[in-house]
């Protein structure tokens, strides 16, 4: 059983969970210091004491923000698994659901990012290249043996910018239409055996 976490802990974990929403959210510019300490329910002085910069909170956000969105397809995929169904399926289903077209808060931090993420500095994009490379490697878990990095690569890259247009669209006909026209190229291609 996992030590409860002490208080200082605790108050790390909720800032992060703020700002790992926020910057799904908002993006790399939108994330402010002062909000997100107000939406933690602390003062702005009290900031320094868990992050040196805005840099590092926004590098951990990144991270957590990444874990998040695997533990949620992880367990996609167990599921899946119980009920006799490919692991790919569910990932393609899941990414490129409803769900996620609305859950901009919660859903993949590389999709609410990507096209933000080569202009960053290098403290903030060593993390979303880490989560660009967990993504596509998890897909690549998931293909079918004889999948190939490849083809992980064009999964992923393909269910990242249909998430993108489809929210672009918005929560209508139209985004709706764009992730099931994907979900169905996609499992035509990939998910068969």
């Amino acid at each position: 059983m996992p030590a409860k976490p002490t208080r200082r802990e605790a108050t790390h974990e909720r800032i992060l969970d703020v700002a790992a929403r926020s910057l799904r959210r908002n993006g790399y510019a939108g994330v402010g210091v002062v909000d997100v300490m107000k939406q933690a329910g602390l003062t702005h002085g009290g900031f320094y004491a868990h992050f040196d910069s805005r840099d590092a909170l926004l590098a951990e956000a990144i991270e957590r923000a990444g874990r998040d969105s695997a533990t949620t397809m992880n367990q996609r995929i167990d599921a899946s698994r119980a009920r006799g169904e490919r692991p790919l399926r569910a990932i393609i289903e899941g990414y490129l659901s409803e769900a996620h077209l609305r859950g901009t808060e919660s859903g993949c931090v590389v999709a609410a990012l990507s096209s933000e993420m080569p202009r960053q500095s290098a403290a903030l994009l060593a993390p979303s290249v880490g989560r660009v490379s967990e993504l596509i490697a998890m897909v690549q878990r998931a293909l079918p043996e004889g999948g190939t990095k490849e083809q992980a690569m064009v999964i992923a890259s393909t269910m990242v910018g249909s998430l993108q247009l489809a929210r672009t669209l918005g929560v209508n006909a139209k985004g709706k239409a764009l992730l099931a026209a994907a979900r169905s190229a996609l499992l035509a291609q990939y998910d068969t055996e």
